[in-house]
């Protein structure tokens, strides 16, 4: 049995998001909290297993609450959000960064016919988190502002000319605890870093281009949203949009599919590793980051085999070791470490 609390202001999503989980006997809701700050409160009182969070409420709103939870009372933590704005999207992704573990939409009403299958994939979500062992994080000493970059941050030289881009090109694939993970990636990247970065992130519709302009104000490259037919350039990173397949042609150019889901993934990273194995050979670099399930480790096969490099995540520093799990079983990883060591390498990479 999951003990859950549910956050949310409105009582009418209190009423479905606890109808939802109610439907589930493996779930038992032990709380409804109406702000932040009862969130917080009830959190430390009564333990629950997981918490669901909306992200704007009175008196503290979803991003406040999770960071207070993480450092009071670490319990997992999944972003419930109603919005639809790239300030929410930005907002949940602060919120990850904080320590929540997974974003969702609010499942619409019950007469809208996605109605099951979302009931069914936010039950799914909450007792996967359940098993997640989070970490307490430590308060920050003096005024913290959200989304402002690092002192230290480098300035990206100069611009990034389509079809300059070098002979190289990185693939990853990341899916829950991802946006963290690519923080820690690309954070870390300097900002002439020659090859082209596309990335497939598993993330809730409505949400990549918050994620891109977050991880565009932590690191030094250029991060956007890719789009039909766009060369790749150097120092860019490219996300795979919402419900397309991220792939390269050449030469050297994005291909965006709505070709059939792969194991239910669209995106999945096994057609973007596969084009870029295929397009860049030896050449090709792929990473796979934290995630549930095993998304990515077919093309990664295609990867090694046509004589690419492979970069897993750690499981210490993953969330869910699913994914990248997956990829060492099956001896498909030349290194296994951390994302901060995995940009380390990369930057060495690419230079020769």
């Amino acid at each position: 049995m999951i003990t859950l609390l549910v956050a949310d202001d409105s009582p009418t999503d209190r009423t479905l998001l606890g109808g939802i989980f109610r439907a589930d006997p493996d779930i038992r809701v032990v709380g409804e909290a109406v702000d932040g700050a009862e969130a917080v409160a009830l959190t430390q009182r009564l333990r629950p297993q997981v918490v669901t969070m909306d992200l704007q409420m009175p008196r503290l709103d979803g991003l406040d609450a999770t960071k207070e939870i993480m450092i009071t009372a670490p319990t997992p933590i999944v972003i419930v959000a109603g919005g639809s704005r790239i300030g929410d999207a930005e907002l949940a992704m602060h919120a990850l960064r904080a320590g929540a573990l997974a974003v969702l939409r609010k499942p619409p009403g019950p007469p809208s016919p996605d109605f099951d299958a979302a009931a069914a994939d936010l039950r799914r979500t909450v007792k996967a988190m359940a098993e997640v062992k989070v970490v307490r994080r430590w308060r920050v000493a003096g005024p913290e502002r959200r989304g402002a970059k690092t002192p230290e941050r480098r300035t990206v030289p100069g611009p990034a000319h389509p079809g300059a881009a070098a002979d190289r090109v990185v693939a990853v694939a990341a899916s829950t605890g991802g946006p963290e993970a690519l923080q820690r990636l690309l954070g870390e990247l300097p900002g002439d870093f020659a090859a082209p970065v596309l990335v497939v992130q598993h993330i809730t519709p409505g949400f990549v281009e918050g994620l891109a302009a977050w991880l565009s104000s932590v690191c030094d490259l250029r991060v956007k949203v890719a789009e039909q037919g766009e060369a790749l350039a150097p120092h860019t990173v490219y996300l795979a949009p919402d419900d397309r397949h991220l792939t390269v042609i050449r030469p050297g150019h994005v291909l965006l599919s709505a070709a059939p889901p792969v194991y239910g993934f669209r995106p999945s990273a096994t057609p973007l590793f596969e084009s870029a194995a295929r397009l860049y050979g030896p050449a090709a670099v792929g990473v796979i980051l934290t995630g549930m399930g095993d998304d990515g480790v077919l093309g990664l096969r295609e990867l090694r085999r046509l004589g690419g490099q492979v970069f897993a995540q750690d499981e210490k520093s993953c969330v869910v070791y699913g994914m990248p799990g997956a990829a060492v079983a099956d001896g498909l990883a030349d290194w296994v470490m951390p994302p901060d060591a995995i940009a380390a390498r990369l930057a060495q990479v690419v230079k020769t």
